[in-house]
């Protein structure tokens, strides 16, 4: 992604206590957690542009940098890549801060850019409502 994300200039969408809960058999957070909150983000911004129902409908290729602990303060950082028609491409960066660490430190974690489609009760594409 050719946007750069300066954490301490920016206020995160969605920021998480990293939790034993979601740990896999190494003690790290589980790839699926980090993804499912990829997700989250990205819908939030979403409804910046339709107040209805958006889902997922691509993300892409995720590259885990750095792993994530118990108890690391996770912040997803999403924004408007492109508007379309009926859909939103939206940015999240993902940054760690350790548990022990100083205030201003944050580690990338990773970057992904996820496609949003505005849908009906049928879940049918329909128009954004911006």
């Amino acid at each position: 992604m050719e946007k750069e994300i300066s954490p301490l200039k920016t206020v995160p969408t969605l920021r998480q206590l990293a939790m034993p809960k979601d740990t896999n058999a190494l003690g790290t957070i589980f790839g699926g957690v980090i993804l499912s909150q990829i997700d989250q983000a990205a819908a939030i911004e979403a409804h910046k542009y339709h107040k209805g129902a958006v889902v997922t409908v691509a993300m892409d290729e995720i590259e885990f940098k750095q792993p994530v602990f118990v108890g690391d303060v996770v912040s997803y950082y999403a924004s408007t890549h492109k508007l379309g028609r009926t859909s939103v491409t939206i940015d999240v960066h993902v940054f760690a801060q350790r548990q022990f660490a100083e205030e201003d430190d944050f580690i990338p974690v990773t970057e992904a850019r996820a496609v949003m489609v505005a849908v009906d009760e049928n879940n049918k594409p329909i128009a954004l409502n911006k």
